[in-house]
């Protein structure tokens, strides 16, 4: 029980290393987009340099993600499941909190969704990680 503690303190304090990184990337990009902005002279909208960061992220993650060798591919499935139960909690906010309900249903509906999404991706996490721990166990051995 005490490994599976330990696992749980690093899969938390992967987490929260996460959700650091995300507030430092958002507002580097707030910076980067207001930067843009003024250089320009009000020519091009924050949004648009904002939509260029994310475009950028895309294709970043999208061949660090395909070049992680099958051995770390389970500890990367573990972090992006720490980091999607970080999205449910943020969703399950969004959905049930008293406050949500006076303002608009959109942020509710947002929230919804960031719910089914994060639970298919938590749940496909454990699957292909469990698939990928059974190759390496043996062919004879119980389970």
């Amino acid at each position: 029980m005490d490994n599976l503690d330990q696992t749980v303190a690093k899969l938390k304090a992967a987490a929260d290393a996460a959700e650091q990184a995300a507030g430092a990337a958002q507002a580097y990009a707030e910076q980067l987009a207001a930067a843009g902005h003024a250089a320009t002279g009000g020519a091009i909208d924050p949004f648009v340099f904002r939509l260029a960061i994310f475009a950028l992220a895309v294709f970043v993650g999208y061949y660090v993600v395909w070049s992680v060798t099958p051995a770390l591919h389970t500890p990367l499935m573990s972090v992006t499941n720490a980091i999607s139960s970080v999205i449910v909690v943020g969703a399950l906010l969004s959905v049930g909190v008293g406050g949500v309900e006076s303002g608009s249903g959109f942020a509710r509906l947002v929230g919804f969704l960031a719910l089914i999404l994060a639970s298919v991706n938590i749940f496909g996490g454990f699957t292909v990680t469990e698939r990928m721990l059974a190759m390496y166990k043996k062919k004879g051995a119980a389970k």
